[in-house]
């Protein structure tokens, strides 16, 4: 059995930098979701509460989108301002992927609000779409 000293050793050295790091994630990633959702036309929690499948599939989905991203910046990141920077670039591309489809099919907003369920999972594979690209790109 060999010595747990020197794993005890990194675990320590790397634990605060692995909080730093994640913490500041979550924190862009709710950051981009509260911006998503303020400018979004629709109220998504609203809607879900009032049982909306459609709100809660699309916010699913931006959820996702902007996680993903992050996720793997995070795994690349020098130091906080890559999580930063880049959360703040997918917050952008997801906004312009829901523009996208709203343009594609056309009143997107009321069309959640009505419970159309195709309209909100075409938006949220649409933004795992955006989010896959965004995520291999960041990871360059």
């Amino acid at each position: 059995m060999s010595d747990p000293m020197p794993v005890i050793q990194s675990l320590l050295a790397g634990l605060p930098i692995l909080l730093l790091h994640l913490g500041s994630a979550t924190m862009v990633w709710l950051a981009a979701l509260t911006l998503y959702l303020w400018i979004t036309p629709h109220d998504e929690f609203a809607l879900i509460r009032a049982g909306n499948e459609a709100a809660a599939i699309s916010l699913g989905g931006a959820a996702i989108g902007l996680a993903v991203p992050l996720g793997f910046c995070l795994a690349g990141s020098v130091n906080v301002w890559d999580v930063v920077i880049w959360g703040s670039v997918t917050l952008v591309l997801q906004l312009i992927a829901f523009r996208l489809v709203d343009f594609l099919i056309g009143t997107l907003s009321a069309r959640i609000e009505a419970n159309e369920r195709s309209a909100a999972i075409f938006l949220a594979m649409m933004k795992a779409a955006v989010a896959c690209l965004t995520a291999a790109a960041v990871a360059g």
